[in-house]
């Protein structure tokens, strides 16, 4: 099980609250596991990106609450999950049911909390199920990124910077350090995704028996 993409918190029926993901690194990583024959689950949200290998089952999502609600439906029959997804860490409290008219006045949004999807994940995992993340960071990047995983119960975590020119949301490269829960860090040099896909894949492969 895959996750990919941002998700789209609406504000009334023509804005939302979201982030600058494509979703190329999820997408890239389902293309990955699927040619090397597994069945994947890819969890999308709104993207223009199409899966190409017919392995792949695509589930599309807008909200934290959708993708959080399929995620937690397709634990039971995932062994690897991999949240690449950028979920949005906010959504206004009440939704507009009419476009918000411009006014004078300044607007203020009422925002509460999306569900953790990976903290609960990582509550529901099961012995011999292979839980990974990512953490995007801009400071204090390592510390951050132990932290996320060991809040989170993942078996390793995938840190990429933004301090990296090539890395990050839009790009179709990424530059990533792999940090597994004894804290040893794994460096790659900036590459297509496709590529960091396939590390990522091998790093699997290597150090857990799926």
């Amino acid at each position: 099980m895959i996750t990919a993409g941002p998700t789209h918190e609406p504000i009334d029926p023509v804005r939302f609250i979201g982030n600058h993901s494509s979703g190329k690194m999820g997408y890239a990583l389902a293309e990955v596991f699927a040619n090397q024959g597994a069945d994947v689950h890819l969890i999308s949200g709104p993207v223009h990106i199409r899966a190409k290998n017919p392995n792949i089952r695509v589930t599309r999502v807008k909200t934290a609450d959708e993708m959080n609600s399929v995620c937690i439906q397709e634990l039971e029959n995932s062994d690897i999950i991999i949240l690449s997804a950028a979920v949005a860490d906010f959504k206004p409290e009440n939704i507009a049911t009419e476009k918000i008219k411009k006014t004078d006045k300044n607007l203020t949004i009422q925002l509460t909390k999306t569900p953790d999807i990976a903290e609960g994940l990582g509550k529901l995992k099961k012995q011999g199920q292979v839980l990974a993340g990512f953490a995007l960071e801009t400071e204090h990047e390592v510390r951050n990124a132990i932290q996320k995983m060991e809040r989170k119960n993942f078996d390793f975590i995938v840190l990429n910077s933004l301090k990296d020119t090539g890395a990050g949301f839009g790009f179709d490269t990424n530059k990533i350090r792999i940090i597994n829960r004894s804290g040893k860090i794994f460096t790659y040099e900036l590459k297509e995704k496709s590529e960091v896909a396939k590390d990522i894949s091998r790093y699997i492969e290597a150090n857990f028996h799926v």
